[in-house]
């Protein structure tokens, strides 16, 4: 609705993650290039958390735009499963055939495509969204998974990415093996003030590179306190303004319109001891 008005060739802060838009801040750099090195070397697990909206996703979506053409990856979003309904997803997500039969049978015929995989020199990855909601019975099969290896290198590289409780959900006494089996643990916290200003300018860039100052500094400091670092807080409150400033035709974005959005959007998450500017 308003790109036209402020000659955007696509809404800039769109909450639906997109790889075009991945920030490269030091954390999520960090976290991308852990998971790439983990992968490529066959190291095994990987353990990428963050807060809801910390850009997680986002992050995974440029990992699979960077995994070399000879990796078969099974993406699993829907984590609420059994542990036999997660092994049937790894096999359709990877197009294994498989005609049922016993959790045993399943994990057989997995088992036969990674030694075939490994033949033809292609890795396999299983990056598992939302791992936060796995029961402790189905991270248990999870691990048994990783025994799928040679004398040398792991046959299935295996990510999970969940909210901080995965962490929590680790420490737990009857999982010591499966938390001795990560070789790369990364927690993405959320962005600095700085950051927070480089990445609305980055990803007002990337929808229009001629846009300058589309948001007063005050704007963008209040953005940040607003949203604590967020992407996916700052996404929705810039948006919001946006659409705020199309309607009121007002070309650059000052501080008055983001408290106005953020009462809208019903924000609760300025800290109590930042003072806000109130105008310009």
């Amino acid at each position: 609705m308003y790109e036209k008005f402020y000659g955007f060739t696509e809404r800039p802060f769109n909450t639906t993650p997109d790889s075009k838009f991945f920030f490269p801040s030091a954390k999520h750099t960090e976290a991308l290039n852990s998971m790439l090195y983990a992968i490529n070397e066959r190291r095994g697990f990987v353990v990428i958390t963050g807060e809801i909206g910390a850009g997680k996703t986002t992050v995974c979506r440029t990992l699979l735009n960077k995994l070399n053409v000879n990796t078969r990856v099974a993406l699993i979003t829907n984590s609420h499963l059994t542990q036999r309904e997660l092994l049937a997803v790894v096999l359709e997500e990877l197009e294994i055939e498989y005609k049922g039969g016993s959790k045993q049978k399943l994990l057989s015929s997995l088992n036969e495509y990674l030694i075939q995989q490994l033949s033809y020199d292609n890795n396999v990855v299983l990056i598992i969204d939302e791992a936060q909601n796995l029961t402790p019975k189905v991270l248990e099969e999870v691990r048994m998974l990783s025994n799928l290896e040679t004398e040398k290198e792991k046959l299935i590289q295996i990510v999970l990415m969940g909210q901080p409780q995965l962490k929590s959900k680790l420490e737990n006494p009857k999982l010591e093996q499966f938390k001795q089996r990560i070789v790369v643990y990364h927690h993405i916290a959320p962005l600095t003030k700085e950051e927070t200003e480089q990445y609305v300018r980055h990803r007002l860039a990337i929808a229009n590179p001629q846009t300058q100052d589309t948001f007063t500094p005050s704007a963008l400091e209040a953005i940040y306190k607003y949203s604590r670092g967020i992407p996916r807080l700052i996404n929705i409150l810039c948006d919001s303004a946006l659409l705020s400033g199309y309607v009121f035709e007002m070309r650059q974005i000052n501080v008055d319109v983001i408290h106005e959005v953020a009462k809208e959007r019903d924000f609760h998450y300025k800290p109590l001891d930042i003072q806000i500017p109130d105008s310009i």
